[in-house]
């Protein structure tokens, strides 16, 4: 393609590393590999999921043109890169909890986010590191389908603000344990703006739920 000018793009990979002895390419190796062949600036990250033996890698060129990115892990390095064409974040680690710390860089290099959806079944374990406020003030969609800790990560108006949240996906589990069994103030939650709530199982409304979701 003699008369390519410029290529964006964005390189998910994945595969499952039967063989341990097979070692896998760090971010160094895999940056250091695109040298001399006029890509401009290429971001990645890698991570392995032990316990699933499967090998994860994204690779992109910078700075980022595409409105989704898909997958990130603790493993991403942000490189003082901001993303600000990123409307929709997937974040996905099994291994390692997301913690309050890491969502306030989200939060800062992503700044115009709309989409977020969190994978992650490990609870948080530095809850002591979440004296600063997170704000996203474009975040509209939210699911929480993941461990407890990141309901009260994002719904708990004191440690995050979330301005323009309208839809939010969670369990029911989660949000009785984040209320209390929907006793604690209401004022204390993002919640009194949503106007679509996902929940995939049955329940019934107990008679104090109208408080926490006025426009339901």
């Amino acid at each position: 393609m003699p008369r390519l000018k410029k290529f964006a793009f964005s390189i998910n990979t994945g595969a499952i590393i039967e063989n341990t002895k097979i070692r896998l390419q760090s971010n160094e190796d895999i940056r250091n590999s695109f040298i001399g062949r006029r890509y401009g600036q290429v971001g990645s990250y890698v991570f392995f999921k032990q316990m699933e033996e499967i090998g994860h890698c994204h690779i992109y060129s910078l700075p980022y043109q595409f409105e989704h990115f898909f997958g990130l892990s603790n493993s991403f390095h942000f490189q003082d890169v901001i993303y600000d064409k990123v409307r929709r974040l997937t974040m996905n680690d099994i291994a390692l909890p997301f913690e309050h710390q890491f969502f306030k860089l989200i939060s800062y290099y992503f700044p115009f986010l709309k989409e977020l959806t969190i994978f992650n079944g490990e609870g948080q374990k530095d809850k002591q590191d979440s004296s600063t406020l997170i704000i996203f003030p474009h975040l509209i969609f939210l699911d929480l389908n993941s461990h407890v800790d990141y309901a009260e990560q994002f719904l708990l108006a004191k440690k995050t603000h979330l301005p323009c949240l309208l839809d939010l996906c969670i369990t029911y589990e989660s949000l009785t344990i984040l209320t209390n069994n929907f006793i604690t103030d209401p004022m204390h939650f993002n919640c009194s703006q949503i106007k679509k709530l996902h929940i995939n199982e049955p329940f019934v409304r107990p008679k104090t739920f109208h408080k926490y979701f006025l426009v339901l």
